[in-house]
């Protein structure tokens, strides 16, 4: 089959179902596409079969047609997809990206996109030292199109500047315990103090999150299947990542049950003695102008520039802090969907996010918050038959702690 009869054949099919769903014909329409999917399927297979012949024969893998002018004619894109299919693959990730993909549908491979395949995960099997053949890197552009998805889901991750050092990672932090300089003059001895500095060790925790396809669903074409998966992996991994940063229990003494996991801020402020960044409210002693503003004054200078923010979760922006009003009656709160957040609140933008669980935080997680991937995200998968589904389990290693609690403050309600 030739590119120019495939998408031949596959806009006529295409009109009927348009004419289908217009009729009201839904199921007939759906078995029309049951045939698109089946079209689809039949190319790519005689796509990897021309290229195996091609690269048996010592000649040119045969470019049978270009991704993105086919994603074009069929499906409206906002945004160029990075993923490889149907391409001409040059370059080694592209075809690490089609065996990834080949992998994963337990379809075949080209000479070519196997050698890289195997080239990649045995390379990081020798790096983090495991012999196991379950575990396989995911491409680049994947990962990239995990992690930004997860980026746009949590704004409290976009926040982040996380480093990306193999192993354990240790960083020193300020201890807030030196004076400042002082002006003087010759005849003057300077009076010195000693300089102290805390350290920050992310040694790593684990974070397995599983995602259950069925096999029907696995006979997507490329450029559907993997922005699919990226999607589910994106969510869970994301809300799990971003829960720790606010809530997360840090690492386990000798006597906890819980995993090790990433410190939250919300943790941390909430167990310092006396808790000094934390302002209270009740129902009987409600939100107000002075509370907010007590916590302001709890941050410390230079950290509610760029970089500030307020997080809460949806209903407590539209309960609590939309509803905090002056003395004219008019709230505090602007709403502004176009800027960085919901809205702004004294020179602040206000940043829905769901991890936040019924906390108010202020503060800014770009300075105050530190987080390395110690190890970047990697895939097992496994068959059940009986279920006839695929289980893809994302696995990577992970750590955050907060660098100085004085670059936040925590409201919450009581």
């Amino acid at each position: 089959m030739t590119k120019e009869q495939y998408l031949k054949m596959r806009n006529e099919l295409l009109a009927e179902v348009d004419g289908l769903i217009n009729s009201g014909e839904v199921e007939s329409a759906n078995v029309k596409m049951a045939e698109v999917t089946a079209l689809d399927n039949k190319f790519e297979v005689e796509r990897t079969a021309q290229a195996n012949a091609a690269a048996l024969r010592g000649a040119p893998v045969v470019d049978i047609s270009s991704p993105r002018n086919m994603v074009s004619a069929f499906v409206p894109r906002t945004t160029d997809t990075l993923i490889a299919s149907f391409a001409e693959t040059t370059t080694e990730v592209e075809l690490h990206e089609r065996a990834f993909y080949n992998y994963m549908v337990n379809r075949p491979s080209t000479t070519e996109e196997k050698a890289v395949f195997d080239k990649i995960n045995t390379e990081y099997r020798n790096t983090v030292q495991t012999a196991t053949e379950l575990q396989v890197v995911i491409p680049e552009t994947v990962t990239a199109r995990i992690w930004q998805e997860i980026a746009d889901n949590h704004p409290v991750l976009k926040d982040i500047l996380p480093t990306k050092v193999p192993g354990d990672l240790t960083m020193i932090k300020d201890a807030d315990s030196t004076a400042d300089a002082e002006w003087t003059d010759e005849a003057t001895s300077v009076e010195g103090d000693e300089v102290e500095f805390g350290t920050v060790n992310l040694t790593g925790c684990e974070l397995p999150k599983a995602v259950e396809v069925s096999w029907k669903l696995k006979k997507m074409s490329m450029v559907d299947f993997i922005p699919y998966i990226s999607r589910k992996i994106a969510e869970k991994m994301g809300n799990a990542i971003a829960k720790s940063v606010f809530t997360g229990k840090g690492k386990p003494g000798a006597t906890d049950t819980f995993k090790a996991q990433p410190k939250g801020v919300v943790t941390a402020l909430n167990a310092e003695a006396g808790t000094p960044q934390v302002v209270t409210f009740s129902t009987a002693d409600p939100l107000s102008y002075k509370k907010i503003t007590s916590a302001l004054a709890k941050i410390k200078s230079g950290y509610l520039g760029s970089g500030g923010a307020i997080y809460a979760d949806n209903d407590t922006i539209w309960n609590e802090l939309a509803n905090v009003l002056n003395e004219m009656g008019n709230p505090y709160f602007v709403p502004d969907p176009t800027g960085a957040g919901v809205g702004r609140m004294f020179g602040l933008p206000v940043k829905e996010e769901t991890a936040a669980a019924g906390n108010i935080l202020i503060g800014n997680y770009g300075k105050g918050y530190a987080m390395n991937v110690n190890e970047d995200i990697t895939l097992y998968q496994e068959d059940n038959i009986t279920k006839r589904t695929t289980l893809y389990m994302s696995y990577s290693i992970i750590d955050g702690d907060v660098m100085t609690n004085k670059a936040f403050a925590l409201i919450k309600k009581v």
